[in-house]
């Protein structure tokens, strides 16, 4: 899944290392272990809708009054081992869904998704302080988008051809997280960090939305950092910036691009 990059590397013999297979490549994206994130609780926050039934007949409300319903959800990535995770809500010990909601019918795209992240995960009061306390979210690449062509359960990654009016879009996004960040969940729900070869092509469990991300994340390159920001594997084939290839890597740290010694510092 990953390369040991030759300065991390406790071996003497050393991989042969490939031209580079970076063409057209989107951010290689940089990951922080998962113990460099702080979790917390905070008051429960019980389901809107006591079943399936009343949810639905919320969203033919909904949508009688503002047309399509707009929902967002991020896909917030860390790694452990080596190996992408993926931060994901359980409710019940049972159901699994990713941190985001749907917008209120004034609100606007990413403005309104923020304070849904904040809503589900901003720690409330005093209880942390320090680095990472209700810093801004990054809201990064759309994914997926995910259509509701009819009041029912379904959803299709693309809009049926007998459909003109979705009643329903949702979203998912990439969010890039800081080095560290404090994370309060609700006392009803656990964050659980879900690995995503767990993911992959299991529907049964999670699903098909949720059983498409590795899919959705295959496209990106991942350099994976320990706790100190050292770089201690990488995905094999994104190439050497100080060779010639492109290394764009997204989040808080420096960016090269090309091979014209542009470099430009990200917020």
């Amino acid at each position: 899944m990953s390369t040991i990059p030759q300065s991390a590397s406790q071996s003497s013999y050393q991989p042969i290392i490939p031209k580079d297979f970076n063409a057209n490549q989107p951010k290689t994206i940089k990951l922080y272990p998962l113990s460099n994130y702080t979790f917390g609780t905070k008051d429960a926050q019980p389901e809107e809708d006591p079943s399936v039934v009343s949810r639905l007949e919320r969203l033919e409300t909904h949508y009688k009054e503002h047309g399509m319903r707009r929902t967002c959800e991020g896909i917030l990535l860390c790694h452990e081992h080596k190996s992408p995770h993926i931060l994901m809500l359980q409710i019940a010990n049972a159901f699994f869904k990713l941190p985001g909601d749907y917008l209120q019918a004034e609100d606007d795209e990413i403005e309104g998704f923020k304070t849904r992240l904040n809503d589900r995960l901003a720690p409330v009061g005093s209880q942390f302080s320090g680095e990472g306390v209700n810093d801004e979210w990054q809201i990064g690449d759309t994914l997926a988008q995910w259509w509701r062509p009819n009041f029912e359960t379904f959803m299709y990654p693309y809009i049926p051809p007998h459909c003109t009016r979705p009643k329903e879009c949702k979203k998912l996004y990439f969010i890039h997280l800081p080095r560290t960040k404090v994370l309060s969940v609700p006392k009803n729900m656990k964050l659980l960090a879900v690995p995503v070869f767990e993911l992959y092509d299991n529907t049964q469990r999670y699903g098909p939305q949720l059983a498409a991300i590795p899919q959705y994340l295959s496209k990106y390159n991942f350099e994976y950092l320990d706790e100190e920001g050292n770089t201690i594997a990488e995905t094999p084939g994104i190439g050497d910036a100080s060779s010639g290839g492109a290394k764009v890597v997204a989040g808080d740290v420096d960016m090269h691009a090309g091979t014209n010694g542009v470099k430009e510092e990200a917020a």
